[in-house]
């Protein structure tokens, strides 16, 4: 039980890597706050997981709207008193080639991926900044280290967000706050299962351990670096890829 009496809350909780996270948290005894976007999975999930025992709580948001981030943060730390953990794995794609790219394809990405970031963090910074004490980890990608064919859009919200997690952690390390991030690799995600069967064999190909990732590996890099076996770790960039080859 790593997160007993823990508080955390995760956005883009209600599928993928997010709701596996969900899971392994709340097995590890925390009050798990899922954040997304989508209401109906979203109650679903909550009640799911309420009828197996677990404690968790579902909030409707939009991480791009500060007032919406600001008023479900006011809610939970109303009820729960206090946010122990985030983990802003909400995130979206938009690919195109460069030169095919829309403006609004760059500005819907650069919204969620990044300035939703900065939205929760700074949201629950000062109630982490009050008690001490707090755990912000942050999705990156491998194409935000190594930059990837089609995602112009994303791969620049991965890697500034990197940036993002390194300044944080050096201006809140003294706050008693770590900040970390995890870069995934290819993950088997409902979003990447659509892909054609080829592509996704080309996607293992590159990968050293010749298999993409389950969302619960993700998820628990997250569980590790949301524990107490991690508190002398900050700013540091987990990259779960498998060992890709870029």
């Amino acid at each position: 039980m790593r997160l007993q009496n823990k508080v955390a809350m995760i956005t883009g909780g209600a599928s993928g890597i997010g709701l596996a996270a969900v899971k392994r948290f709340a097995e590890e005894g925390a009050i798990v706050i899922i954040a997304d976007y989508n209401e109906e999975a979203g109650n679903k999930i909550e009640q799911k997981f309420i009828g197996a025992g677990y404690e968790v709580d579902f909030y409707s948001i939009n991480v791009t709207k500060r007032e919406i981030v600001n008023d479900v943060v006011a809610k939970v730390i109303n009820k729960y008193n206090k946010i122990d953990i985030l983990v802003n794995n909400a995130g979206i794609t938009s690919d195109a080639m460069f030169s095919k790219m829309t403006e609004e394809q760059f500005d819907q990405v650069i919204d969620v991926n990044l300035k939703g970031v900065f939205n929760c963090t700074q949201a629950v910074i000062p109630s982490m900044v009050a008690q001490g004490y707090g755990k912000i980890i942050n999705t990156s990608s491998v194409s935000g280290v190594y930059g990837n064919v089609g995602q112009t859009n994303y791969a620049a919200t991965k890697a500034a967000v990197i940036g993002m997690t390194k300044t944080w952690a050096k201006e809140l390390g003294k706050k008693g706050i770590n900040v970390n991030a995890v870069a995934p690799g290819f993950t088997r995600t409902p979003m990447v299962e659509k892909m054609p069967e080829k592509v996704l064999e080309k996607m293992e190909s590159i990968v050293s351990l010749q298999r993409l990732a389950a969302p619960e590996d993700i998820a628990n890099a997250y569980l590790f670096l949301a524990s107490d076996e991690a508190s002398y770790i900050t700013g540091h960039v987990l990259q779960v890829d498998g060992g890709i080859m870029m």
